[in-house]
């Protein structure tokens, strides 16, 4: 998905000579922290809540602009740059500029958030396997086998490095509910499995205990 798919069509820019009372009160209607600033269409930058606070209201935005953030994109660039820009520069909106620096429009934090769960396949069917694996002995491969060994497959795959570990952690996800056959396939050839979500074949001793008792009442 392209940053020009998903521009928002409520949130307008400022002007330079808009006041920053007008600036905070357009903020609150659309539930934003920055606002983009233009002049002629022309993109300047991102004006902040904050930096807007410390001003009388009467006060014309470009008396600020010396505290203007310049993120930005391109209408062509993946989603994935306003995500990594967004985080960055700690803004909750992500201007979209043309060749010209001309503001295309905006995209919402909150739309970033939905593209990416849409991504990660948070909605899709199946579950999920968190795994910590030693960097030497990480292989695609190898993981892939071991899913597909119980009539499995991964449909999303994510790894995670820390620089100050040995460690990566790998998020599977795989199309099948039931998840304890794969997990304890993995465990059995020695993959740490720090977390899974789905459905288990497996009760543990408590649920087989109440369950004794309450045969035992009806008795």
């Amino acid at each position: 998905m392209y940053c020009s798919q998903l521009i928002s069509s409520e949130i307008t820019p400022l002007g330079i000579y808009d006041t920053a009372g007008a600036a905070l009160r357009q903020m609150e209607e659309f539930m934003v922290e920055f606002l983009p600033v233009t002049a002629e269409e022309k993109y300047l930058g991102l004006i902040d809540k904050e930096a807007l606070l410390e001003q009388p209201g009467e006060n014309s935005i470009l008396t600020l602009h010396d505290s203007f953030v310049k993120p930005f994109v391109k209408g062509n660039d993946y989603f994935l740059l306003a995500v990594k820009q967004c985080h960055t520069f700690y803004v909750d909106i992500m201007p979209v500029v043309n060749d010209k620096n001309e503001l295309e429009g905006v995209v919402t934090r909150d739309t970033l958030f939905h593209q990416l769960s849409h991504l990660i396949g948070v909605g899709q069917h199946g579950s999920l396997i968190v795994l910590e694996i030693e960097n030497k002995d990480y292989s695609l491969g190898e993981i892939n086998r071991l899913v597909e060994s119980n009539d499995a497959m991964i449909t999303q795959l994510n790894t995670w490095f820390d620089p100050t570990s040995p460690y990566h952690s790998v998020v599977l996800r795989i199309n099948k509910e039931e998840v304890s056959d794969t997990v304890t396939t993995f465990q059995r050839h020695g993959f740490t499995v720090k977390y899974f979500l789905g459905e288990e074949l497996y009760r543990n001793e408590l649920q087989n205990n109440l369950e004794h008792l309450m045969n035992y009442l009806n008795i």
